[in-house]
C-alpha cells in the first residue's frame, strides 16, 4: 500500500526520483513501472497491475453513456507507462506536467492503491480545503465505517 507524502523536484528533462517506500511497494508486490494518468488536478499513478483492474471495468461499462465516453476520453486517454530507470526515476511527459500545473517542485501522496502526484502550489491549497472539510464530513465517514 502507497502511503506517506514526499516532496521531490523534478529535474531539467521532466524526471522526478519515485520515493524510496513508494519503490518498495512496486518492486515487492508489483514491478517497476506505473501508469500515470491526469484527474483531479493531479496525475494519478496505479502499478500496472491495479491499473488494469480500471481498463478491465471501464470497458465493461456501456460504451455510448456520455459518462463513460468522458471518462475514457480524459481519463484513459492520458494514460501513459512510466517504466523506472536504474536511478528508480520516472520521466512524467509534458503533457501531463502541464496538465498538473507541475513546473518543479512536486509532493507524491499515497493513496494506498494509488499515488497521486501535485504541482507543490495546488497541493498546499487542496490540502488546506481537505483539512477543512474534514471536520464536515464525520457523519458520512461514520457511515462508511470509519
Amino acid at each position: 500500500m502507497f502511503r506517506g507524502r514526499f516532496a521531490h523536484s523534478l529535474d531539467a528533462k521532466g524526471r522526478v526520483s519515485i520515493p524510496s517506500k513508494f519503490r518498495e511497494v512496486l518492486s515487492c508486490a508489483y514491478d517497476e513501472r506505473l501508469i500515470l494518468t491526469n484527474f483531479d488536478g493531479c496525475l494519478w499513478g496505479y502499478p500496472v497491475a491495479e491499473w488494469q483492474k480500471i481498463e478491465d471495468r471501464v470497458a465493461s461499462l456501456p460504451q455510448f453513456k456520455p459518462e463513460v465516453k468522458a471518462l475514457q476520453r480524459v481519463f484513459i486517454s492520458a494514460a501513459t507507462e512510466c517504466v523506472l530507470d536504474k536511478q528508480g526515476r520516472i520521466l512524467i511527459p509534458p503533457t501531463l506536467r502541464e496538465y498538473a500545473g507541475i513546473d518543479r517542485d512536486l509532493i507524491f501522496v499515497g493513496m494506498t492503491k494509488r499515488i497521486e502526484v501535485w504541482s507543490q502550489d495546488r497541493w498546499d491549497k487542496i490540502f488546506e480545503e481537505s483539512q477543512n472539510d474534514i471536520g464536515a464530513m464525520t457523519e458520512k465517514l461514520a457511515e462508511l465505517g470509519l
